[in-house]
């Protein structure tokens, strides 16, 4: 059994006229994966196909005939088709690529020569490009963060979210691997979680082989193009051979680091900044300016630089003798390391709390 098409530029009114029955799939919306065709004129079962009945495929659809489960007939080609039962089977792949393959690996068998009196179907899978998807972190990915400048070689949450967009490039292997026998429909919702469970675990890999380039901050967010790169290499590898789906497009909105692990990374610079001797002598000219234009008046104004020029200078004779056993914090006065148990600081001298 085989289908023959229509010739091009004929219309189903034309059809009409040859077919007992005909069954159509009405418009496939961004939610439906495949849907039962319908069987309009004659008569009989919903699941029967008499020799010459008319298949109608439309843009962004693919037709499968299935029998007891196998998949005997494909149309991916927009068009009107007539099933006649005295030719071997046939594909119009509408150029997916290994679509054909696909089929005659599934078929197995010829099954053509006369009337047939076992269950058929008539499936249409959605062909379109399926868009509108969310994905987004559940939970911080550790992510490394490295600035040779000063030494700092740290470990931050980081979240992302985003959009992806797929589509079913190959109809068969769909059928086969994900949809099974199913009665009527087959909605997006039903495979939405285990993709983006997927996705997820990719993302944590995608995560790791750019955390190992020794980014800065500033650098996260121009790697989002090349995190979209690695998912659709990774991702299309396995759905696209296993599941006749491919990812087609995967946009990052942001890829962000928790306030707190931002603030502590800039006062880490601010302290390396200003241990070294020429920044210092540029923080203390840079106070003297501010004095100077302080709307406050000159006393205030040098009275912010005296700070300025302590932290500077308690920073600068700061050294390991200073610094108590197990220090794990810095006095906000002057810089100096201090220990989680001081009140006061052993550099300058002033409270802690």
């Amino acid at each position: 059994m085989g289908l023959i098409k229509a010739l091009a530029g004929s219309v189903i009114g034309t059809a009409l006229e040859t077919w007992k029955d005909y069954f159509v799939c009405d418009a496939l919306d961004n939610e439906t994966l495949m849907v039962k065709g319908i069987k309009r004129g004659g008569s009989g079962s919903n699941e029967i196909i008499t020799n010459g009945s008319g298949i109608v495929v439309n843009d962004g659809q693919c037709a499968i005939v299935v029998e007891d489960g196998t998949i005997i007939e494909v149309a991916a080609e927009p068009g009107n088709y007539t099933f006649d039962t005295s030719i071997s089977p046939s594909v119009f792949d509408g150029g997916f690529e290994g679509i054909k393959n696909a089929f005659f690996d599934a078929l197995g068998r010829f099954t053509y020569g006369g009337e047939v009196n076992k269950s058929q179907r008539v499936y249409y899978i959605n062909t379109k490009e399926i868009m509108g998807n969310m994905f987004g972190t559940a939970t911080p990915i550790p992510f490394k963060i490295v600035d040779r400048n000063i030494n700092l070689d740290v470990d931050v949450s980081a979240r992302c979210n985003g959009e992806y967009s797929f589509k079913i490039v190959n109809p068969v292997t769909f059928y086969k691997n994900v949809v099974g026998n199913t009665r009527d429909r087959f909605e997006k919702e039903e495979i939405a979680s285990m993709m983006k469970a997927e996705m997820m675990n990719t993302l944590n890999v995608a995560f790791s082989e750019v955390s190992s380039k020794n980014l800065r901050v500033s650098d996260l967010p121009a790697q989002t193009e090349e995190l979209s790169a690695a998912l659709n290499n990774a991702l299309n590898q396995k759905w696209t051979e296993g599941r006749g789906i491919a990812f087609c497009n995967i946009a990052f909105n942001s890829i962000t680091i928790p306030e707190e692990d931002q603030r502590k990374i800039s006062e880490l610079q601010m302290i390396a900044v200003n241990r070294d001797k020429g920044m210092a002598d540029a923080t203390i000219i840079s106070a003297i300016k501010d004095a100077a234009n302080n709307e406050g008046g000159a006393t205030v104004g040098f009275m912010n630089l005296n700070s300025a020029a302590n932290t500077v200078a308690g920073i600068l004779n700061n050294n390991q003798s200073a610094a108590p056993q197990g220090a794990t914090a810095f006095c906000p006065h002057c810089g100096a390391a201090v220990s989680p148990e001081d009140k006061f600081c052993r550099n300058c001298g002033k409270p802690l709390q």
